[in-house]
Formats: structure tokens, sequence, C-alpha cells
């Protein structure tokens, strides 16, 4: 029985905060004031209820909840007078296939003296992309491959000289820097996209590997292994390929530590040796001399999604483009929490964001003055099921990416109240964190570093897919720095936030959400747009962002 609990929006939280923004004006001269005047908590709340309602289901795609959405998103983008992104439409169907895996309870390992029998879910997780029946694990031989990296501008092939074609690799979390703390090593202790576990898998299979397991640790991978065991034969979705030439590892997956220190064991190696010399440059991986066997049944579902496009055109360089994105689906409708709720309305995530494509649409069609350049609103489908619909856009784009300047990304805004600091993903990575820099000091704020660098935020949001085909890309995310409590109050809500609220279905208008402190930050993404919307600026990436050689590469023909 679904729990229908009523949308709460609370005036007295929003009574001072939209006082505030009616005391300035235009007329100011102050940066930022036309924005202060259009941008608002009480139209940014209005948003949010309806997008975190129960009416709308959790947003899940394939279901009536994602109809519900972009009939909303239809309607209100037409509202603020935002033409369709697409040709005549504001959609973009995204096709993909939903995998169900049902692995085999067990995994044999056989060495030259020894056999060990692994148990599924407690000791490896695995599943396939493959959409076949059936998918067989013979025998297969296994072959460590280190980090399971090629990364050229760090001089780094951990394939060089290894044939891993029809065989299993089995790879270490994350990437070298994290375990050298050396800065001059990758990129120390922050994780760079070769140290995202997607990218192993795909790398994997781009080296022919008939599999792929990762050996979990919890300290560099930034989460335990119970988070890695929720995808235990579940389903999962991903973009169709049909018709398409590509080449997918028949299983993907995730060891334990203590599993490797057997697998090495039994290979008569000890894990702890290898792993202590594996971050050194020069260091070869090399067969295990072990096979693995097992086996899984896969049920498919070929469905389509879609991805919402709305635009302001620009008045002098309409085909150069600034897109804002936020992912609009959230978990949908599940299991029942001890209150009895089973609707995951995805307040924060994402249904934040999205308020705020709104709030921020809402703020270019106010100005004076048509922005030069075309502002792009792209609420973006299946973020929770691997960024799928950005990673559709990005091999789709509506907007070319050699004429594309940024990409600006929300996901998940402030729920806790106004900070002074703001939060800034992967530094170091493009001239838009100059640009928002400089409108947080404006502004009187500050910018701060992620905390955990090593966990790799920066690539796990849709603005990563932008990224990967040479797109600048700012994310930001909450500060913890509460105007009214501090740095220890703001630590402990943003604790309180993911214990309690993050992927559960309390994660909805509540009396403690506050929206004043996402109005502030929305207001300096939107100056950062505005500034590029009305300029002919391009940023750049900065010299050893991994990303920085794809764009040089097209934008030099």
């Amino acid at each position: 029985m679904i729990k229908r609990i009523k949308p709460l929006f609370l005036p007295v939280i929003l009574a001072g905060a939209f006082t505030a923004c009616q005391s300035s004006s235009p007329e100011t001269g102050e940066a930022g004031a036309e924005t202060v005047a259009t941008l608002s908590t009480e139209s940014y709340g209005n948003y949010l209820s309806a997008l975190a309602a129960d009416d709308m289901e959790g947003r899940k795609p394939f279901t009536s909840g994602e109809q519900k959405t972009l009939d909303y998103l239809e309607r209100e983008f037409k509202a603020l007078g935002v033409e369709p992104g697409n040709g005549d439409s504001y959609f973009q169907e995204v096709p993909m296939v939903e995998v169900n895996t049902t692995a085999s309870p067990s995994m044999t390992i056989k060495g030259r003296q020894q056999e060990l029998k692994l148990e599924g879910r407690t000791d490896y997780v695995i599943w396939t992309k493959r959409t076949d029946e059936t998918i067989n694990i013979d025998p297969t031989e296994m072959v460590f491959a280190g980090f399971g990296i090629v990364a050229p501008e760090y001089n780094w092939n951990d394939y060089a000289g290894l044939d891993v074609k029809g065989k299993i690799v089995v790879i270490l979390v994350n990437d070298p820097g994290f375990y050298a703390k050396d800065k001059a090593v990758f990129n120390g202790n922050a994780m760079t996209y070769y140290g995202r576990w997607t990218y192993k898998f795909e790398e994997a299979a781009r080296q022919g590997a008939k599999g792929a397991l990762i050996i979990h640790d919890t300290e560099p991978a930034g989460y335990g292994f119970q988070v890695v065991q929720n995808n235990w034969n579940t389903s999962k979705m991903y973009l169709d390929s049909r018709g398409k030439e590509t080449y997918r590892c028949a299983m993907e997956g995730w060891i334990t530590t203590p599993v490797a220190e057997k697998l090495f064991a039994a290979a008569g190696m000890n894990y702890k040796a290898v792993l202590s010399k594996a971050h050194q440059p020069g260091n070869k991986p090399f067969p295990l001399h072990l096979q693995a066997s097992t086996s899984m049944k896969v049920k498919t579902r070929y469905d389509k999604t879609s991805n919402f496009i709305g635009k302001i055109t620009g008045s002098t360089r309409p085909d150069e483009s600034i897109i804002y994105t936020g992912h609009w689906d959230h978990l949908g409708i599940g299991k029942p929490d001890a209150a009895g709720d089973s609707i995951y309305n995805g307040a924060v995530d994402n249904a934040s964001g999205v308020a705020g494509l709104l709030e921020i649409a809402k703020a270019f069609k106010a100005q004076s003055v048509q922005p030069e350049r075309t502002v792009v609103f792209l609420a973006v489908t299946a973020e929770e099921q691997g960024l799928w619909g950005s990673a559709y856009y990005a091999e789709n784009p509506v907007f070319p990416k050699e004429k594309t300047v940024a990409n600006i990304n929300m996901d998940m805004m402030n729920p806790y109240g106004k900070t002074k600091d703001v939060v800034l993903y992967g530094m170091g990575q493009s001239e838009l964190e100059d640009y928002i820099t400089a409108e947080a000091e404006a502004a009187g704020r500050y910018m701060a570093p992620e905390e955990n660098p090593e966990a790799g935020l920066y690539y796990r949001s849709d603005h990563f897919n932008f990224a990967k085909i040479g797109i600048p890309a700012l994310f930001i995310g909450p500060g913890v720095d509460l105007v009214e409590g501090g740095k220890e109050a703001g630590k402990k809500k943003l604790d309180e936030y993911y214990a309690n609220y993050y992927h559960k279905a309390a994660d909805q208008m509540h009396p403690d959400y506050k929206v004043d402190g996402a109005v502030e930050d929305l207001k300096l993404l939107y100056q950062v747009g505005k500034r590029l919307a009305g300029s002919a600026e391009w940023p750049q990436w900065k010299a050893g962002s991994e990303f920085k050689a794809v764009r040089d590469g097209y934008m030099k023909k």
C-alpha cells in the first residue's frame, strides 16, 4: 500500500528570504541585480514541491511517473516562453534496454594446486551488459591488469604487452595517485577519470577481455562493499545498442579484498606485496595462472524514455550554446519504509536541480536584453541507472559539441539553508571554476574544494558525459559553512541527509527543508551562464585535465 503524503512547502521558511529578494532592484548596479529580482525562493519552492510531489510517483523512467514529469516540464517551460529545443519538439527519445541478471550462486576458481569456491553476493557481485539469455563463463584464464588504465597523458598503460582477449582481467580500484600519495602521480589523492569503475569496464571491453573484476577496497572506492552488493541480481538499464557493433564484456563485477588475497595466494603471490608495487611506473601486470567459471541467466526488456530540451535562441550567435543540465528521474515506487511510505520522491535528488533549470530559465527570460548565444535547458533521463540520458545526448547532440561553449550541471541542490561556501567538484579541471569563483567572491562567498576528492564525484553526475566529449563542464555542491550555525552544524546537516534521506522515501519536502541556500547557489550558476551567453568567451580545460586533449583535438580541425 502506498502511503500518500501531501507535498509540504513551508511559507515560514521562505518569508525572510523572499523579502530579501524584493529589497534589491536592477537599478542598484550591483552584479547579479537582475538575478536577485527574478530568482526567488517562492517560485523555486513551487517548482520543487510540484516535482517532488507524490503525484509524480518517484519519476522513474518507463513508468507513468515519467509521462507526468515530462508533461509538467513541457507545460512550465512553455509558460515561461522557452522554445522547444529539438526542432519543434521538447523531447529527445532515448532507446534503452533493461537487463535483469540472475547470477549463479557460486564461482569456482581453479589453480595449479588448489580450488576455491566463492559465494555470490558475499565474496563477489557480477552482472552482464549482454542480452544473451545465458552467459557461460567456462573455465577462463585470469590476468592481473594492474589498475586497468591506458592514460597516454600520464604515460601509463597497464595493458602494454598484455594479451587479455577472451580472458578475465582482475583490476585494482581507483588509480595510482591514490596509493602513491604523490601529486606528481596522476592527480595524487584526487581521483581522475581513470579511477572510475565505469572506465575500467569500458577499457577492459576495448582490450577484448571476456570479463572484468575490480578488487573492492573501501577507502579508495569511497564506499563499502554493501553498496556493491545492492547490484546483486538486480536489473540495470543501458542504451539500446542494437544495430551497432559494440563489444561488451560477458561479465563485469567486483570481488572483495579477502577474496583477492586468496586468489593471489593461490597464484603463489602475496596480494599486499603486489599492491605496494602496482602504483610504481614500469610495474608490469601478469597472468595469474588461475581459471574462473560461473554462469548467469539474463532477461531483457526494450523500451524508450526521453530527455527534455528547451532553449532560448541567441540573438547574434545562435549556433553557439551554453547547456544547463539536471536529471529529472529518480527511483519510482519501491519497498515501503518504516513509516509505510513507498514513493521515492527524490526532492533533493534531483527535483532540486530540475526546479533550478526552471528558475534559471525564468531569470533568462526576464532579462531586458536577449542572450547573444543560445541557452539550453536539458533535463536528462536515467541518471540513476548510469548517466544514460546524458550519455545518449553526448552521442547524439542536438547542439554540436564544437559549438557548445560549456555545460553547467545541477544535481542535489542545498536543502538546509544559506552557506558562506560553495563546494567545487573537480577542482583544477577547467576555467569555469575561475568564473564561478569570481561570482562567489562578488556575492561575499567563497569556493571550497570537495572534502573527499578520492571519491571522484566529478565523474558521477551528468556533466561527466559532456566532459568526455571535451565540453568544459561545471559541477558544484552544497557548502557546509552555514550562515546560521557554521561548519560544524553544516557538516552535521549534510551527514544527516546522506544517513536519513539519500535514495530513501524520506527524500521529500519536509519541515526541515530550506530552499534559500539553493537559490543563492542558483544565482551564481545563472551569473556564469549569463556571462558566457553575453560574450565571445570560450572557457578552456586547464593543463593536466584528462579532457583537454579531446577538446583540443576537434577544435583545431
